[in-house]
């Protein structure tokens, strides 16, 4: 009766998004009185601080190809193995199709895009955004197995000094019908979708010249980059800058939006983040409606004195 966590790496080492769901699954399987396994696909000498987040033990084997189907197949074994009734995946473009394609192998309920863990008040209901984030529905998860894909920050990380047993599991995949030809990964130290601050600009910069008052913020917060798509569009930024609806998603603790108008799109895309800055000349921007905090100011002049500032502080 075992709660599984499955986790991804990166170089070597658990993204921040898979200990978030060790976190998850360390909560959940207290509330049934039994234990969190981390299940990953890859083989890594840093495994064992899983304890740190509330894993017991960890299976780990080496996939040679990673995908939805390949990450499918090993939960379904590992489920066989544990008896375990709860798989906890991050959100993620693989893990999303790996987490469907499990939930008909194990004949689970799922639920997608949690943003805090589950009510037990009444059975097992996890709360999730609609309509773009524009609102909230509560799902309660019926069957006997359970499958949930949990957003970004949907579980506060506590580490302590815990170590989990590390075991390697035999696991033969199946052929899968679908080909990995190229891996391209996005170039930086900081990826959006791990970001715990995103810093965004958009064509109120009016040029990509421009876009030096962006990075020197980023760098000064240690936050990722982002734009809007009629930056991306331009080509000012790379496409894997660009946040929305048709972008990349994201919930960093705190957005700082930058000459950004605040299309529905682009709203769409950063309604999960914790805090939100704006920073626009256009008092009337719709940007302003969602934001925590607004600044109505010139970028070129407010966003260099925020930047001198943190600094100093």
């Amino acid at each position: 009766m075992a709660v599984l966590a499955y986790i991804e790496l990166d170089n070597g080492s658990p993204k921040k998004t898979s200990l978030e769901a060790v976190a998850y699954a360390s909560k959940v399987a207290e509330q049934f009185g039994t234990e969190a396994i981390a299940v990953s696909g890859s083989v890594s000498d840093d495994l064992s601080k899983l304890g740190n987040y509330g894993a017991s033990k960890v299976l780990q084997t080496s996939l040679t190809e990673i995908s939805a189907s390949t990450i499918a197949n090993l939960l379904n074994k590992v489920v066989e193995i544990t008896n375990a009734d709860t798989v906890i995946l991050p959100k993620g473009i693989t893990t999303d199709l790996a987490a469907a394609l499990l939930t008909v192998k194990i004949d689970a309920s799922i639920g997608t895009n949690a943003i805090e863990l589950p009510n037990f008040d009444n059975g097992f209901a996890i709360k999730k955004g609609v309509f773009s984030g524009k609102a909230f529905a509560e799902v309660t998860l019926t069957n006997a197995k359970k499958v949930v894909t949990i957003k970004k920050n949907a579980v506060e990380l506590q580490a302590t000094d815990s170590e989990a047993i590390v075991d390697t599991l035999d696991f033969s995949p199946e052929t899968s019908r679908i080909t990995v030809k190229e891996v391209q990964k996005q170039e930086g130290d900081l990826l959006l979708t791990d970001a715990d601050i995103v810093v965004a600009g958009g064509r109120g910069l009016k040029s990509a010249d421009n876009w030096n008052i962006v990075e020197d913020l980023a760098e000064t917060l240690h936050a990722a980059t982002g734009c809007s798509k009629p930056v991306s569009d331009m080509d000012w930024r790379p496409h894997h800058e660009h946040v929305g609806q048709t972008g990349i998603n994201v919930a960093p603790n705190l957005y700082v939006a930058i000459g950004i108008s605040g299309a529905i799109q682009h709203l769409a895309g950063v309604s999960s983040s914790k805090t939100i800055l704006v920073i626009n000349k256009d008092a009337e921007a719709a940007f302003f409606k969602s934001a925590d905090y607004g600044v109505i100011g010139d970028a070129f002049e407010v966003v260099p004195k925020l930047n001198e500032a943190l600094k100093n502080a």
